[in-house]
């Protein structure tokens, strides 16, 4: 783990998530990770619906080198089994509360999808939120987005940061970062990219050239 202390300070700077299924990426899954890590991916959530240890321990070793957190999404258990930084749960999965005390001072992460899980999820000690989904997509099955306006009030109310996720793009995420939105969930932009380096820093360059208060060069 990187440390408690030093990965909350710095987690209201970090802009972009990978969530990383090494099945779901085209290309060799290790290859793909180191690449976007290089590329400026910041945070990394190991997305696997199978418990899968020695991937995970993998993932975490990976993410170390380049000095990023690794969060295990569902699995509390499994994070602190392989001293992850974080666990992430959503609406359905382990009541906040008690991935709160199982993780201690490890990051806890929370799905929403609206103003009252957000505020719900603050108040039961999450230190981030995912919020989505934004635009449809395929990884998590949605037909429907709920467009760069829906995040406005989540920021404005937000104590903690909030990931938009769903569907995120270099072409989508220009609207969602002039909204107000500054942290990003990427999945299948990153994992489907024929070059996940590229695919990284597009995005990146676009939530820069959007983003609001920020020196343009």
């Amino acid at each position: 783990m990187i440390g408690c202390r030093d990965v909350r300070a710095t987690l209201n700077s970090r802009r972009l998530c990978f969530l990383f299924t090494p099945r779901a990426c085209r290309h060799d899954p290790w290859v793909t990770l180191e690449q976007a890590l290089v590329a400026g991916v910041d945070l990394v959530q190991w997305r696997v619906k199978h418990r899968d240890a020695a991937g995970a321990i993998r993932a975490r070793d990976v993410c170390r080198e380049h000095d990023v957190p690794l969060i295990v999404n569902d699995d509390v258990e499994l994070a602190l089994s392989i001293d992850a930084d974080g666990a992430h749960v959503g609406q359905d999965d382990l009541d906040v509360t008690a991935a709160r005390a199982m993780l201690e001072c490890r990051l806890l992460g929370v799905s929403t999808h609206d103003l009252d899980q957000l505020i719900a999820a603050e108040r039961a000690g999450a230190d981030y939120v995912g919020f989505g989904p934004m635009y449809p997509t395929t990884t998590k099955g949605y037909v429907e987005g709920k467009g760069a306006d829906a995040i406005v009030p989540i920021v404005a109310s937000a104590t903690v940061p909030v990931f938009a996720i769903g569907g995120i793009t270099a072409e989508t995420v220009s609207a969602l970062a002039r909204a107000g939105a500054r942290h990003f969930a990427v999945s299948a932009a990153l994992a489907h990219a024929e070059d996940p380096a590229a695919a990284t820093r597009a995005i990146l360059h676009a939530i820069h050239i959007a983003s609001p208060n920020e020196k343009k060069r």
